[in-house]
Order: structure tokens, then sequence, then C-alpha cells
């Protein structure tokens, strides 16, 4: 009778275990994976978490006509979304017309409506559609040929389909019809178009995002956010942790062990090797903004708080790295607001933003004395100023020539230099600590040059020191927060940017 118990215990403790790996049968961000049609082979869907990609094998005869063969790994989600990954095909393949990329279905039947982005073995890259059950397939098909990047966007009654080579710009087409259902399964899928071969594909930076409501009201309504890092190098990028509050800007400890960011005027800091998260001790300055800058040596670090005694205007502060419950003010009481961006390598000023005559310019200020010196006289926007490590230039944005641009100029103000001149909307020059590359987020091309708004599809681009062509290292959903401050790792090889979601 005790063996009888015993083995009824066992049994049943083995069902509770594979019940509850059942239920959370998670694969990294989606839910689980099927072969859609049944093809002949069975395909597989595996997830390294610790460089979060995803490795899948798919079989099936192909995906068109009136039916289709995959393997599909896949999520559910509601209303607009953007997804993107980089696809990498392995090995040379069979059939040129091997596809992956992502689908998104009403169901996981084999003959159902879907929209799919897909870029085939052979480089062709299209907009693949079916409208209703049973029907025939089309597509749309892009300029791109052989892209690494691939994007599918759902807006409203509209589906985009955005791809790149790595490092440039997107091309897009539109399918201008939407016949999918409001909640719908989207995922990643591989189809080796032949049904005794199985193709395997590596999918990297895979994100799936919910864009801000339309009707938004940007600083008073927030969505989630992603804290990332990046190699700079090769574009890979990890997701250190996400949440439902608006965080923005991360700074790099000199030590390379934190990562210091805002949330709701408090500053965080989150430690790399074990991912806790701690307040910042900034003792009175609760309403700080994302203007936060660590000193080059790592012993300082300069707040912008909006101070009640300056009529709530952002104002200048500093304070031991590790905190402080008295933190220093530098900028004055009406002197207008001041939003820091750098520090000089010696610790002797700030170079900030600051509302002075009616207008924004850049300014320098004594941290000891809290004389200003005007360092930019423009009727138009200057913006974001940070130092050289070596202190002989300041690097700044300007809307003086029509788009907002990039600029240097020597640190006394003079010989002023524009460095970037597409149409994009650059922001936020950061150069890294070995003086050899500038990293900025490009706004899109059709927005109010002077603004830097919320929840926009953005690039975060890469340049020589000494200048010359941008280069895109990051395709990313964000934008005001993301990258306002001084964010580079201490060896010049990553950097710490925010992404948003609902």
């Amino acid at each position: 009778m005790k063996k009888a118990i015993f083995l009824f215990t066992l049994i049943q403790s083995i069902f509770i275990m594979h019940g509850t790996s059942t239920a959370q049968n998670t694969i990294g961000l989606f839910d689980n994976h099927i072969d859609i049609g049944n093809p002949k082979n069975a395909g597989f869907a595996h997830y390294g978490p610790q460089q979060q990609q995803y490795t899948i094998g798919g079989a099936g005869a192909n995906m068109w006509g009136e039916r289709d063969e995959f393997q599909y790994l896949w999520t559910t989600i509601q209303g607009d979304f953007i997804l993107r990954a980089e696809v990498n095909f392995l090995g040379s393949g069979v059939d040129p017309h091997r596809k992956a990329g992502w689908i998104v279905k009403n169901d996981l039947l084999e003959n159902t409506a879907h929209v799919s982005a897909a870029i085939h073995g052979d480089g062709l890259t299209s907009l693949q559609y079916r409208k209703s059950t049973g029907g025939e397939t089309d597509e749309i098909r892009s300029q791109n040929s052989a892209p690494d990047v691939i994007q599918l966007e759902r807006k409203g009654s509209s589906f985009f389909l955005s791809t790149a080579k790595f490092g440039e710009e997107f091309t897009t087409v539109e399918l201008e019809e939407n016949f999918m259902d409001k909640e719908v399964y989207i995922g990643l899928f591989v189809c080796s178009h032949n049904p005794d071969r199985l193709e395997t594909v590596t999918f990297r930076n895979v994100r799936i995002s919910q864009p801000a409501e339309e009707d938004f009201q940007p600083y008073r309504d927030y969505i989630g956010s992603r804290l990332e890092i990046m190699d700079v190098v090769t574009g890979h990028r990890k997701v250190l942790f996400t949440t439902d509050h608006s965080i923005q800007a991360p700074n790099w400890s000199v030590d390379g062990e934190n990562l210091i960011y805002n949330s709701k005027g408090l500053l965080y800091q989150y430690e790399l090797a074990t991912g806790a998260i701690t307040p910042l001790n900034t003792g009175f300055a609760t309403n700080n903004n994302n203007d936060h800058v660590l000193t080059f040596d790592g012993t300082m670090l300069g707040i912008s708080h909006h101070n009640p005694e300056n009529e709530g205007r952002s104002t200048l502060y500093y304070l031991p790295s590790e905190g402080s419950s008295k933190p220093k003010m530098v900028t004055k009481p009406g002197m207008g607001a001041s939003y820091l961006h750098g520090w000089s390598p010696d610790n002797k000023k700030m170079v900030f933003t600051g509302e002075r005559k009616g207008r924004f310019d850049i300014y320098s200020v004594n941290v000891k004395t809290g004389k200003e010196k005007q360092l930019t006289d423009q009727e138009t926007l200057d913006d974001g100023p940070e130092y050289s490590p070596d202190g002989k230039f300041i690097f700044f944005n300007s809307v003086r020539t029509g788009k907002m641009k990039l600029w240097k100029m020597n640190a006394n103000g003079k010989n002023q230099e524009q460095l970037t001149f597409d149409d994009y909307n650059d922001w936020f020059p950061h150069v890294s600590p070995d003086q050899k590359w500038i990293v900025f987020i490009s706004f899109p091309k059709d927005i109010d040059p002077t603004d830097h708004p919320f929840y926009k599809h953005c690039l975060l681009r890469i340049m020589p020191y000494e200048g010359g062509p941008p280069k895109v290292i990051g395709y990313i959903y964000g934008g005001q927060g993301s990258i306002n401050v001084p964010s580079w790792s201490p060896d010049s090889s990553k950097i710490a940017f925010v992404t948003n979601s609902r």
C-alpha cells in the first residue's frame, strides 16, 4: 500500500512538473512554436538567452497559393505593432526560394489569411499576403535585395514592410488594406521551399513593439521601456530589463560596472553583473529630468533638477557619483532653464543648453562660482553640447541650417563647423572615450527639426571622430530619452540606450 501511495505521489509530481513546464513553454519573446501545414520534416525553434538569439529550422513545400507549410515561432498581440529582426540564413541552401521573416496570422491553420515579410534565399524580398481562407497569395515586391534587417509594421489599416542591409536606411513598401483580425498571431517563420530539406536561420535583435496611441500627450502619457546595450562594431544588442515605466538616458559608469538612468524624477543605478536596481540618493532633488552626466573621472554626477525656487525650471547641480543628500547648486535662480549635457575633463566647468534672452543657446559655467559664458549666439535652437575627452572641442546639435545637424566648435566657442548634412534630424553627439567615434540619434526626416519627440522610428548612427559619412548601428522605436546623455562604456566598445513599447 505504501508503495502504491509513493508511486501515485511520484506520478502526480511528474504530472504537475510537466504541466507547469508546458504552461511556461515560452521561447524568448514567444509563446510556442509549431509546424504549419504538417511538413514532411519537422522543424524546431531554439532560443539562446545569453546572446538573445533565435535559431529556427523549417521545412515545407512552399508558402504560396492556397496553403502554406513552414515552421512558426509565435505569440499573440492586439492592435498596432512593430516587428523587427536581423535575419541570417545558415549555409548555401538548396532552393533559391527558401524564405524566412515575420508572418501575421489570424489562426494556426495552413490556408487562412496572413501577411508576411519574407526574405528569399536568392535575395527576393516581398510583402506577401492572402486575404481570405483558401484564397490565392499575392505580393508587393521591395526594391531591396538580400537585406539583413526586416521590419513589419501594422499601423491602422495598413501594413508596412521596411528592409535594409545593416548599416543603411530602410526601404519601405506598403499594403493599404487591413483584412486581419484585431487580435492576431505574430512570429518568425522559416520555409525550405523543399519538402525533403530542413533549412536553418538565425534571428538576432528581435523586437516586438507596440507603439504609443496616436492621441498620447507628450510628458503626460508614457509607455514602457527597455534598457539595452549594444556592441557598436557588430550591432548586436542585449535587453537588460523591461519595465512598464518610462526610464530614460542611461549613463555608463567609468568603472564599467553600473548604468545610471532616470525615472519619474528620481535617479537609479543598474548593476550590470547582477541586474540589481537601487535608487541613487539625490537628497532634495527629486524632480530630475534626463540631463544627468558623470564627470570624465567618474567622481561626480551633474544633474538637472526642476528647482521650485527657480519657478520650477531645470537647474544644474552636482554631487558625488555615489550619491548625496545635499547636491550643490550651480546655475542660479532667475537665470532661466538650464539643461546639462557635459563636463569639462578637469571637472571645473559644465556645458549646458540655457534659456537666456528668450531663446536657447549653449553656455559653459564655472561649477564653483556659477559664472556663465555664452558660447553660441543664434536665433535658432542650439542644444546637446558635450566636451571631447581632451577638452579641446565641444560637439553639439543646431538647427541653424534648416535641419537639426551635428556641429563642433573650439571649447571657447570659436570655429563652429557643421558635421552632418543629410535629411535626418541629428541630436546629442556623444564622443567615445578613446576619441575615435561619435554616436548620435537621428530622428525622422519629416518632423519639426526643433523637436526631439517621444516614440518615433529613429536611427542610432555612428561616424568617425574626424568626420565622415554616418553609418546606422541601431534601428529603434524610441526618441526622447533614448540616448540624451553620454552612454559609452569605458572601453569604447558599447553604448547603452532606451527603446520603448506599450
